[in-house]
């Protein structure tokens, strides 16, 4: 008895310093994992659906609260005007949640594009949502009526990959959503 006793001692305090060990290093790594994915996920995605702005989306980056939900907007800046932003959504896909990275012309108030940032579909089927020929269909495409050919849309889906078109269209219909709702909020957002 005293023996086992003196096990459960040893092996509660071995997995309470793992524990804290771990707690410690996924804090510390926190930041710089962020980092990391703002600089080689979402930064091309962002290059990608918004142009002609003289500042640096990722630093100006501001977070706003819509339904209970933290967005994190990144701002195109002209002349210290704001031309467009840019913010993440996702969409269920038939390997996961599709990351999509939507760009809006705050000034003519249509989308400039989007960029697919995550994405486990399969390989040369439904992957072929983040290829150029689907993603160009959502530049300068007005906010209201988004929505796949099938479903009375004007989006084409890639073909044998209805569910991965799906989940692309059902993140964009989302970042509209919130991005009506942010409109208010983004005019005295940036100075």
């Amino acid at each position: 008895m005293k023996e086992m006793m003196k096990m459960m001692i040893v092996l509660s305090l071995i997995c309470g310093i793992a524990g804290i060990t771990l707690a410690a290093l996924k804090q510390v790594t926190a930041p710089i994992i962020e980092e990391q994915v703002l600089t080689y996920v979402q930064a091309p995605a962002i290059e990608s659906v918004l142009s002609d702005y003289d500042n640096n989306p990722i630093k100006d980056r501001k977070k706003f609260t819509v339904d209970g939900r933290t967005v994190t907007v990144f701002p195109a800046l002209k002349g210290g005007t704001l031309t467009g932003v840019a913010f993440e959504t996702s969409g269920k896909g038939y390997g996961g949640n599709i990351g999509v990275m939507v760009g809006f012309d705050v000034r003519a108030m249509h989308l400039t594009g989007i960029g697919i940032t995550t994405l486990k579909e399969t390989p040369g089927v439904g992957a072929r949502v983040a290829e150029h020929g689907y993603t160009t269909q959502f530049r300068g495409h007005p906010l209201e009526a988004v929505d796949l050919k099938k479903n009375g849309g004007d989006i084409e889906a890639v073909a044998g990959a209805t569910i991965s078109s799906t989940g692309t269209v059902t993140a964009v219909r989302q970042a509209i959503t919130i991005f009506n709702a942010l409109k208010g909020k983004l005019a005295g957002g940036w100075s």
